[in-house]
């Protein structure tokens, strides 16, 4: 039986969609620190309704600090603080805060408790985004991409821009599955 080029396209584009919807469904990072120093992984697992977040770090200074998804995926400026991934992923110009009214920004998250050996191992939910942009939410994946970010404090969840958060003092450039 031979098929034809139109049924021979529709039967490939059925047995490899599943695997270009696995790499849009799943991304990671890297996260390192000034000088570029590893720090860790993130991952990043696309649900029905937002993003599962799993962090596992070591050497950062014990205590909350707050983490972001910022707008711009590049991390290369690791001793000049990381401000090149420039503010909170936030197409919508919402304010910045989980506990703000006029917020969230779809960049904001939980914060973060690093223990007294400098260790983190975390998951936490966000419905505010999406690896592609499902559902209309803000995609991280997108042309410019998306860093995650450490701050050195926490998060108040309401002061602007970043809620007090201080200083960048780890960043993760956030890249699709392959």
């Amino acid at each position: 039986m031979m098929l034809r080029p139109k049924s021979l396209a529709a039967a490939m584009a059925l047995i490899l969609a599943p695997l270009a919807a696995s790499a849009a469904e799943k991304a990671s990072a890297d996260i390192v620190g000034a000088g570029g120093k590893p720090l860790g992984t993130a991952t990043l697992v696309e649900a029905p309704t937002g993003v599962l977040v799993r962090v596992d770090l070591r050497g950062l200074p014990p205590g909350d600090k707050a983490i972001h998804i910022h707008a711009v995926g590049t991390c290369a400026d690791h001793d000049h603080g990381f401000v090149a991934s420039k503010s909170h992923l936030n197409p919508q110009g919402r304010k910045h805060g989980l506990k703000n009214p006029d917020g969230p920004d779809a960049g904001d998250l939980p914060n973060l408790r690093v223990h007294s050996d400098g260790t983190v191992l975390a998951e936490f939910f966000t419905t505010l985004a999406s690896l592609t942009g499902k559902g209309g939410r803000a995609a991280v994946l997108d042309g410019d991409g998306a860093a995650l970010v450490i701050h050195a404090n926490p998060d108040d969840h309401m002061t602007q821009p970043i809620g007090g958060a201080g200083p960048r003092i780890g960043c993760g450039v956030v890249k699709a599955a392959q």
